[in-house]
């Protein structure tokens, strides 16, 4: 499996299918088991790239705290290793701010699909420490998913442990996941202004995490923003993801028309 080593830290992605290159960029500890859904969806007449951020699964954790910047960075080397010349970046809140940073900072961006994401790491609350959860305990990590979704899945114990068996097996542990997280609250976006590409802002009305009226904002606040509210909460990409999946397809498709793609 590709690995490409940034700084001394090695990093893991994989690519499936073929187009336009999509890379999915995760939230605060999560593995890429996140995306699964919309990995589905795009993966095929897209190429769709999922990487382990610093700190999660099967790339390197070193210590922490961590920034935005540098995980941009980490993004950065693994498009470049992967022959990405342009990609279309969809980002999960951390991950969000992510692809903010490296649009900003690189020329590879053709649009942005943003989930959960605020401008600005002091518009997430307290509620994120709630989705801190040891992947070697499956109590807790069920605990933890009370601030992921609106939805109690307690009501639907199924799903509930899948996601639990996912997080255990891919999601960071405590030492990357406090890394990662410092980055989130430590983020002040690039001046908004410069960041002209085209750019959807998808937020679950029931976030907690990131209240969706930084969302709003943040779309208002780009040039060529999109904001679009959905069920659910801060995961509402797992938690409605056949909405979330159809109003990403639909923006990819209108974007790579006219990027003639």
């Amino acid at each position: 499996m590709p690995t490409v080593d940034n700084g001394g830290c090695e990093l893991y992605y994989e690519t499936e299918g073929s187009g336009p290159t999509v890379a999915f960029v995760g939230d605060v500890g999560a593995g890429a088991w996140l995306w699964g859904w919309q990995h589905g969806a795009v993966a095929g007449p897209y190429e769709a790239l999922t990487w382990d951020l610093r700190g999660t699964g099967r790339s390197d954790a070193p210590d922490g705290p961590y920034d935005v910047r540098t995980l941009a960075g980490d993004l950065e080397a693994v498009l470049a290793d992967a022959g990405v010349a342009d990609v279309h970046l969809v980002g999960a809140g951390l991950g969000g701010m992510v692809a903010l940073a490296h649009a900003h900072r690189y020329n590879r961006a053709e649009s942005l699909a943003l989930i959960g994401t605020a401008a600005d790491g002091s518009e997430v609350t307290d509620r994120l420490d709630d989705l801190r959860a040891d992947p070697e305990d499956r109590g807790a990590l069920a605990g933890s998913l009370s601030a992921a979704f609106a939805a109690d899945l307690d009501e639907h114990p199924d799903v509930r442990d899948r996601i639990v068996s996912w997080r255990s097996e891919d999601d960071a542990g405590l030492e990357g996941w406090d890394a990662q997280a410092a980055a989130m609250r430590g983020f002040e976006a690039p001046p908004l202004y410069e960041v002209t590409d085209p750019a959807l802002v998808l937020h679950g009305v029931d976030d907690v995490v990131v209240p969706a009226e930084a969302g709003e904002q943040l779309a208002e606040d780009l040039p060529r923003g999109e904001y679009r509210a959905v069920e659910g909460g801060h995961w509402c990409l797992v938690e409605t993801s056949d909405a979330v999946s159809d109003a990403l397809v639909g923006w990819l498709d209108e974007q790579s028309d006219g990027n003639g793609g």
